[in-house]
This record gives structure tokens, sequence and C-alpha cells, in this order.
């Protein structure tokens, strides 16, 4: 690097800068699938359509993952499929569009419906599908709007194996 702005650095800013070009360029980073939660809110649609543009642009396949709570096996026959059916067809309402969008951008995708704690779903879905990498929205349809950073985020962040990206 030359130029006024180099030559004005510090020894160790020009020192740490060189050894980040060359880390950077010895260690490429192979992104091959990227897990995406959704839950249907502006945010998760906003990561879903970074992550289809991402996915796109590296040749990556995305996992989409919809996390959806347990049903309590006390309930009887009926009222346990009738809560089943209606847990499948939200699923599949949230679903559907970033379907729809990955369809449009050719880019390949599989889909996955979980049910349990959201974090721990996530986390473990993108250690089993073996994930590069989780891009997801900063906050959720379930936490509140003056939040910086969701909870469900936040602890994704905490205990994934793999890099998050957040998407505002």
């Amino acid at each position: 690097p030359t130029g006024a702005y180099w030559h004005t650095r510090a020894p160790w800013q020009r020192a740490a800068a060189m050894s980040c070009a060359v880390f950077i360029r010895e260690v490429a980073m192979q992104i091959r699938k990227i897990l995406v939660p959704v839950d249907g809110s502006d945010y998760s649609q906003r990561a879903a359509e970074y992550a289809a543009d991402f996915a796109k642009m590296v040749g990556a396949e995305v996992v989409l993952l919809i996390c959806r709570m347990s049903i309590p096996p006390i309930l009887g026959q009926v009222a346990y499929d009738q809560a089943r059916n209606s847990l499948v067809a939200q699923a599949e309402e949230v679903l559907e569009p970033c379907r729809r969008l990955l369809r449009e951008r050719n880019v390949p995708f599989a889909d996955r419906v979980l049910e349990g704690k959201v974090e721990v779903a996530i986390v473990d879905a993108a250690d089993y599908e073996r994930c590069d990498l989780i891009i997801m929205g900063s906050r959720g349809h379930s936490e509140l709007e003056g939040l910086l950073l969701g909870s469900v985020t936040h602890r994704v962040l905490q205990m994934a194996s793999c890099p998050v990206m957040v998407i505002r």
C-alpha cells in the first residue's frame, strides 16, 4: 500500500494492515451452505433477501428454518391434530415467500420446520446441516421494538459454532 494516508499511519498500524491482508489472502473461507432462520417479520424477510443475493454471489445453498412451538402431549388426539395442523399452516405461510424469492433468483435451497426453543433449534440446525454461515434478522416477531438486538439473535451469536451475519 502506498499514498499519503498510508504513510501517516503508525508502524504498528501499517504492520497490522499488512498482516491482515496476508491473512485474508491465505485463508479463503468457502461458504457452501447458509442457514436462514425466518419468522415472517420484516427483519427475517430482509435477511432472506440478503441471503439470496449472497448465496447467488458465492454459489451457496440456503437452508430456510422456521421454528414452531412444541405442542403439549397432554392434549387429546383431536386437539393435538388441530394444533399441529394450525402450526404447519402458519409455517407454510411464513416459508412460501422465502421459497418464491429463492426460486426467482435460482438459488438452491431446502427448508426445515423444527420445534422447541428457537435459539437452540437454530444452532442445532446449523451444526446438523453443516452450515458455514447463519444469516438472520436482528430482531423477530416476538421481540420488543426498542431493543438494539433481539434476545434470540443475541443468544445465537453466543452459541453458534459458525459465523453469524445479522441483518438490520
